[in-house]
């Protein structure tokens, strides 16, 4: 599988901070069954990395893999804030794409009030990029006019959950809106959006699993991630999807 969200780097972000740390979320990785992982640093005011350091940490940490005999791939990325797609020079901004393809993975912004955030959405794909925004489940305004992503899927977005979301990790509220995003057949990829082994730990047909949809890992965790990774072509969906569920769902369903 092709974990396409993951803080991987060593004290770079929020994510581990030190070598240990990440060969033990690259460990982790291996076990879930995952062989490639975009590292997808912060890139935002706070932490203020570019792409020259996150190339050269990923091919520091890939030499560290294969030293310590862990079978992954890392290859580049990064979580971009909206407002900083649009602000970047042009060619950093395609030096922070996923993999080797044409796709940027912005920021779904996580507090309330980020009203037209859809907008800065448009002026990154005016720029020439194509982009995969991370995780819509936990926006606000997305949570509470779904139609919002429905609107950004037609103009070419493609949506990432965090597997986490589907499994509750974050939340009743976010786990209906992923639900509902599943439903209306708007997301194209389940990543960890992991940040360490333990705390934030990834796992994604292991979620997938808990709420009983592991038959679309290979669309969402293999076929799509692989070919944004490669830029090719995006694959077809499924023809169908699970229907939305309210918060109760598991009293009817049980744990899959």
């Amino acid at each position: 599988m092709v974990d396409l969200h993951c803080h991987l780097l060593p004290g770079i972000d929020d994510g581990p901070e030190s070598l240990e740390g990440s060969l033990a979320l690259a460990r982790a990785q291996v076990a879930a069954g995952v062989n490639v992982v975009a590292a997808t640093p912060h890139v935002d005011l706070e932490y203020g990395n570019r792409s020259a350091d996150i190339q050269a940490g990923i091919e520091q940490f890939n030499l560290a893999l294969v030293e310590h005999g862990i079978e992954l791939k890392v290859v580049n990325g990064a979580e971009i804030t909206l407002t900083l797609a649009n602000e970047l020079e042009k060619d950093e901004l395609a030096a922070l794409r996923l993999g080797e393809g044409p796709w940027l993975l912005l920021e779904a912004p996580l507090s309330a009030g980020a009203f037209g955030f859809e907008n800065l959405v448009r002026q990154a794909q005016t720029r020439g990029h194509k982009v995969l925004l991370a995780h819509p489940e936990r926006c606000p305004e997305i949570q509470r006019d779904p139609d919002l992503a429905t609107g950004l899927v037609r103009n070419g977005v493609l949506m990432q959950i965090t597997a986490g979301s589907l499994s509750g990790s974050f939340g009743t509220t976010v786990q209906e809106c992923a639900f509902e995003l599943v439903a209306r057949g708007l997301v194209h990829n389940v990543a960890s959006d992991a940040h360490d082994a333990r705390r934030r730990p990834p796992g994604l047909l292991a979620s997938l699993e808990e709420v009983g949809m592991s038959e679309y890992a290979s669309y969402w965790c293999e076929s799509v991630p692989a070919a944004i990774i490669s830029g090719g072509e995006i694959p077809n969906p499924p023809t169908s999807f699970p229907a939305a569920r309210s918060k109760s769902w598991r009293r009817y369903f049980g744990r899959r």
